[in-house]
Order: C-alpha cells, then sequence, then structure tokens
C-alpha cells in the first residue's frame, strides 16, 4: 500500500490568471463556472459603484461586478475586449468584469507566499496569497471574502 507521508509531496493547485486594474491576480479554477465575452447589462438602481448591473445567463439573474472598483482600483469602462468571468461559491453565482484572462497557472502550494498585513485589513480579506512568477507578483483572490462583502453592501 502506498502511502502519501512525503512532507514534500504537495498540493497542486490550478488558478485562471487575469488582470484587474492593470494588476495580475487569480482566482481557483474549481471557482469559475465559465467565461465569456463582455455584453450590455441592466442597471441597478442604488447599487454601488462596483455593482455594473445584471445579466440573464440561461435564464438566471447574475449580478456583474467590476473586479478593479471592487479591489479599490479604477473602474473600467466596459468595451468588447473586456472578460466576465462567471464564478460559483456554494450558492452564490457572481460575475466579474475583467480586462483579460491570461492563462491557466499551476502552483504548488509552498509556491504561495502570505499576503504581507497592512494597515488596511480589506487587503488581508480580498488577496489569499501572493504567488511570484519571474518579476510578476500574481494575488490569489479570496473570492469568497469579497462576495461576502460585496452581497453584503449590495443588499
Amino acid at each position: 500500500m502506498q502511502q502519501d507521508d512525503d512532507p514534500r509531496s504537495e498540493k497542486q493547485m490550478e488558478f485562471v490568471t487575469l488582470v484587474a486594474g492593470g494588476q495580475s491576480f487569480c482566482i481557483e479554477i474549481t471557482q469559475i463556472r465559465e467565461i465569456r465575452r463582455w455584453s450590455p447589462v441592466t442597471l441597478l438602481p442604488h447599487s454601488p459603484a462596483y455593482v455594473l448591473g445584471v445579466i440573464n445567463l440561461r435564464g438566471a439573474v447574475i449580478p456583474i461586478l467590476d473586479l478593479a472598483a471592487k479591489l479599490g482600483f479604477s473602474t473600467i469602462t466596459p468595451t468588447e475586449r473586456h472578460v466576465i468571468i462567471i464564478t460559483a461559491i456554494e450558492e452564490r453565482i457572481v460575475g466579474l468584469l475583467v480586462e483579460s484572462v491570461s492563462e491557466i497557472l499551476g502552483a504548488q502550494t509552498d509556491m504561495v507566499r502570505e499576503t504581507p498585513k497592512t494597515e488596511e485589513d480589506a487587503t488581508t480579506r480580498a488577496v489569499d496569497g501572493i504567488i511570484p512568477v519571474g518579476d510578476n507578483m500574481i494575488k490569489i483572490i479570496n473570492l469568497d471574502a469579497l462576495l461576502q462583502s460585496s452581497l453584503a453592501t449590495a443588499a
């Protein structure tokens, strides 16, 4: 019987890398339902600036958030070149508008660095860790915390 007791056998994770606010981020591939091109949204009155509106996706009404604005960067003016990532956490389905989607990134858990502590606790909540790739620092989005605060604000 074979055992995986070797401490060096780290868990392999896969992420979809993306650009939002001119910065590199990634989301665990298991949290993504689909990636689609930008299509116009139906606006919602009195919603926060990062809530762009809703779309009808195969009969389901899905809120679309501007990921850059939600993370504290400038808002994105959507064009045909932008992408919506449909995410699913537990029962919540939300679309995230991003500038682009790059690639699938495989990483061992030991490659992930801890998010530096800052005075702004929102940074620590929004970013689960950082994966250094060459000269680039790819931030792992804590989608659960991001969506929880977004849905609480939008409600």
